[in-house]
Protein backbone atom coordinates (compact mmCIF):
# COMPACT_ATOMS: atom_id res chain seq x y z
CA UNK A 1 0.00 0.00 0.00
CA UNK A 2 1.08 3.92 -0.98
CA UNK A 3 2.25 5.65 1.98
CA UNK A 4 -0.57 7.96 1.38
CA UNK A 5 -3.21 5.92 1.59
CA UNK A 6 -1.58 4.02 4.31
CA UNK A 7 -1.73 7.90 6.09
CA UNK A 8 -5.33 7.94 4.92
CA UNK A 9 -6.17 5.04 7.00
CA UNK A 10 -3.96 6.16 10.36
CA UNK A 11 -6.25 9.35 10.17
CA UNK A 12 -9.25 7.28 9.85
CA UNK A 13 -8.51 4.78 12.63
CA UNK A 14 -7.15 7.76 14.78
CA UNK A 15 -10.54 9.56 14.43
CA UNK A 16 -12.52 6.10 14.88
CA UNK A 17 -10.50 5.26 17.70
CA UNK A 18 -11.48 9.13 19.26
CA UNK A 19 -14.71 9.09 18.79
CA UNK A 20 -15.22 6.21 20.35
CA UNK A 21 -13.18 7.10 23.64
CA UNK A 22 -15.06 10.06 23.49
CA UNK A 23 -18.78 7.97 23.29
CA UNK A 24 -17.19 5.40 26.19
CA UNK A 25 -16.35 8.39 28.74
CA UNK A 26 -19.63 10.38 27.92
CA UNK A 27 -21.65 6.91 28.62
CA UNK A 28 -20.64 6.24 31.80
CA UNK A 29 -23.30 7.28 33.67
CA UNK A 30 -25.80 5.12 31.70
CA UNK A 31 -24.55 1.40 32.50
CA UNK A 32 -24.42 2.58 36.25
CA UNK A 33 -26.57 0.16 39.19
CA UNK A 34 -30.37 1.04 39.21
CA UNK A 35 -30.64 2.35 42.64
CA UNK A 36 -33.54 0.52 44.30
CA UNK A 37 -35.44 3.84 45.91
CA UNK A 38 -38.91 3.06 46.74
CA UNK A 39 -39.92 6.82 44.88
CA UNK A 40 -40.69 4.61 41.59
CA UNK A 41 -43.05 1.68 40.93
CA UNK A 42 -41.87 -1.58 39.90
CA UNK A 43 -42.68 -0.84 36.00
CA UNK A 44 -40.34 2.20 35.74
CA UNK A 45 -37.79 0.30 37.56
CA UNK A 46 -37.54 -2.54 34.96
CA UNK A 47 -37.76 -0.29 32.47
CA UNK A 48 -34.69 1.34 34.24
CA UNK A 49 -33.14 -1.97 34.70
CA UNK A 50 -33.53 -2.85 30.53
CA UNK A 51 -31.91 0.71 29.82
CA UNK A 52 -29.31 -0.01 31.93
CA UNK A 53 -28.71 -3.88 30.18
CA UNK A 54 -28.79 -2.20 26.83
CA UNK A 55 -26.39 0.31 27.64
CA UNK A 56 -23.69 -1.88 29.44
CA UNK A 57 -23.87 -3.91 26.02
CA UNK A 58 -23.72 -0.95 24.18
CA UNK A 59 -20.49 -0.35 25.77
CA UNK A 60 -19.28 -3.74 25.73
CA UNK A 61 -19.40 -3.94 21.91
CA UNK A 62 -17.72 -0.18 21.76
CA UNK A 63 -14.76 -1.46 23.59
CA UNK A 64 -14.50 -4.43 21.64
CA UNK A 65 -14.95 -1.80 18.49
CA UNK A 66 -12.20 -0.22 19.95
CA UNK A 67 -9.36 -2.86 20.44
CA UNK A 68 -9.98 -3.64 16.90
CA UNK A 69 -9.31 -0.14 16.39
CA UNK A 70 -6.31 -0.47 18.07
CA UNK A 71 -5.06 -3.30 16.87
CA UNK A 72 -5.58 -2.08 13.22
CA UNK A 73 -3.02 0.59 14.27
CA UNK A 74 -0.64 -1.94 15.88
CA UNK A 75 -0.84 -4.17 12.24
CA UNK A 76 -0.12 -0.78 10.69
CA UNK A 77 2.94 -0.33 12.30
CA UNK A 78 4.15 -3.94 12.15
CA UNK A 79 3.10 -3.72 8.27
CA UNK A 80 0.34 -6.11 8.12
CA UNK A 81 -2.14 -3.71 7.70
CA UNK A 82 -4.12 -4.40 4.06
CA UNK A 83 -3.00 -7.77 4.12
CA UNK A 84 -5.24 -10.60 4.49
CA UNK A 85 -4.67 -12.19 7.72
CA UNK A 86 -5.76 -15.84 5.92
CA UNK A 87 -4.16 -15.55 2.02
CA UNK A 88 -1.97 -12.80 2.54
CA UNK A 89 -3.42 -10.99 0.11
CA UNK A 90 -4.39 -7.42 -0.13
CA UNK A 91 -7.50 -5.93 1.14
CA UNK A 92 -9.49 -4.03 -1.25
CA UNK A 93 -9.61 -0.15 -0.39
CA UNK A 94 -12.91 -0.19 -0.59
CA UNK A 95 -13.35 -2.64 2.07
CA UNK A 96 -10.72 -0.80 4.31
CA UNK A 97 -12.74 2.58 3.44
CA UNK A 98 -15.81 0.81 5.58
CA UNK A 99 -14.04 -1.19 7.63
CA UNK A 100 -10.63 -0.05 8.44
CA UNK A 101 -9.91 -2.53 10.86
CA UNK A 102 -11.10 -5.63 8.93
CA UNK A 103 -8.76 -8.69 9.56
CA UNK A 104 -9.36 -10.97 5.72
CA UNK A 105 -10.26 -9.83 2.30
CA UNK A 106 -13.64 -10.65 0.75
CA UNK A 107 -12.70 -14.19 -0.48
CA UNK A 108 -11.52 -15.42 2.92
CA UNK A 109 -14.56 -13.57 4.55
Amino acid sequence: MEADRLAYFRELLETKIKETEEYLESSKDSADIVELDTSIGRLSRMDAMQSQQMAKELRRRKEEELRSFQSALNRMEKGWYGKCGLCQKPIAEERLEIFPDVLTCVNCA
